[in-house]
């Protein structure tokens, strides 16, 4: 059977294949392949810009044809790399090869021993992966995540001033207001946004295990380690680990799947928190015709996005937590279980994404429904209860606490004129009275 998005046995390149497609671009095999030929032949241009004696008198047009190799890349040649490693059993080497090939046919032939000069495999791998994550976030998670960001920052300004009866341990607690509410998932969000962008893409280049032997060895009068920050840090764009063993240590990459991880966790706080207020009629959500809601239920119209959403989340942040536990740990030098984990690291990204598109999704279809905040609040005039033994406390009026628990810590209902008919007993003056009653449970929403 061939693969195709009814055949795929990951529902990332199956059921949620439009949603996820652009990803292709940064973690596929393909994506692999293309960014490992692109770091070896930035690192060839970067050798011959140094004096190597065999790399001299090189045609200014050599820098440009050489791009041309990973910029031209296609399908026929990753197809031509993965035929050249069956023979080499090496992925990496397989590149070089395929490059070596390229050497050939631009009249290179005599610098091509050149090409993954004095490198281990993992000087391409770990800088390869870091660069394509780095894109993926920039050119597809972060506009992602912005977009779900602008949404809830438009509710946040629509709803300021919409009164709502909060919850505390699921009961009635002093109100709130709609929009605040929504402002506290934007500070959230855009707080762990900051700080994931804070953490540098960390990138290992220094050969065997990590001391330049063998470029030190031919060319001693070179000082590798400033060429190793600056082909790292300014051709590649990323942040070179100075010391390290033959592969990077994965502990900024740890970071970065742990902000990952807590900003998947407040969506799914959003989600959740979004579910409930559907399910008290807070909102009601945009019919779309001809949809179901249950097959056997005419009437449900299920707030299935953001469940999706929340489903989508708990995959990704398992696979981002095995991945931040396991990456940094690797036995002495090296070992390889670092390579097999780290081509997943796509996953956990298309899963986030996934679930970011539902909660957008989710929150598109909102339609509030003022009548039920407003209904909810009139029906919990109880909630006022903090605001008029504080004002009593002000006014030093004995054990109030204790007055308003006895009038409001019942099962009867409290309502407008229970409140209006104990402030009449209380021994204040007539403008605290008035004061107290122009309190409701719609204006009593701080600042």
């Amino acid at each position: 059977m061939n693969l195709t998005a009814l055949s795929a046995i990951s529902p990332i390149d199956g059921r949620y294949r439009n949603t996820t497609a652009k990803l292709a671009e940064y973690f596929s095999e393909f994506a692999l392949i293309k960014y490992r030929v692109y770091v070896e032949i930035e690192y060839f241009i970067a050798l011959s810009q140094h004096p190597l004696p065999q790399l001299q008198g090189l045609d200014k047009n050599t820098p440009e044809k050489l791009r041309g190799v990973y910029l031209d890349f296609n399908e026929a040649d990753a197809q031509s790399i993965k035929d050249i490693e069956k023979v080499t059993n090496h992925d990496v080497k397989a590149v070089e090869y395929f490059i070596k090939q390229k050497f050939d046919e631009l009249g290179l032939q005599a610098h091509k021993e050149f090409i993954h000069f004095g490198l281990t495999s993992q000087d391409i791998n770990n800088t390869a992966v870091p660069f394509s994550f780095k894109l993926a976030l920039e050119e597809v998670y972060y506009p992602a995540l912005d977009e779900l960001l602008t949404i809830l920052k438009s509710y946040a300004a629509d709803w300021a001033n919409i009164p709502m009866l909060a919850h505390t341990h699921g009961q009635p607690a002093s109100p709130t207001r709609l929009g605040k509410e929504i402002q506290v998932f934007v500070e959230r969000l855009e707080k762990q946004l900051s700080l994931l962008k804070q953490v540098p893409h960390a990138a290992k280049f220094g050969g065997a295990t990590g001391n330049f032997n063998a470029h030190n060895v031919a060319y001693p009068v070179i000082n590798w380690i400033d060429f190793g920050n600056n082909f790292v840090n300014q051709t590649l764009g990323l942040s070179r680990s100075q010391y390290t063993t033959q592969i990077e240590h994965y502990d900024n990459f740890a970071a970065q799947l742990d902000a990952l991880k807590r900003i998947n966790n407040i969506i799914m706080d959003l989600d959740r928190d979004m579910w409930t207020y559907i399910s008290m009629n807070y909102f009601k959500q945009k019919i779309k015709a001809g949809e179901v809601g249950s097959s056997a239920m005419p009437h449900k119209v299920n707030p299935i996005d953001f469940e999706n959403s929340e489903g989508n989340l708990g995959i990704a942040n398992a696979l981002f937590e095995h991945l931040a536990a396991k990456l940094p740990v690797s036995r002495l030098q090296r070992d390889l279980t670092d390579s097999t984990v780290l081509r997943n690291i796509g996953v956990p990204v298309a899963h986030s994404l996934i679930a970011i598109k539902s909660t957008i999704k989710g929150l598109n279809k909102l339609l509030l429904n003022l009548d039920a905040l407003n209904n909810h609040l009139e029906a919990n005039w109880a909630v006022v209860a903090e605001a008029i033994q504080t004002i009593l406390r002000r006014e030093a009026y004995p054990n109030p606490y204790e007055a308003l628990k006895e009038l409001t810590r019942t099962n009867t209902q409290v309502n407008a004129q229970t409140i209006a008919e104990f402030v009449d007993t209380l021994q204040v003056t007539d403008e605290v009275k008035a004061e107290i009653k122009a309190i409701t449970p719609s204006n009593y929403t701080g600042v």
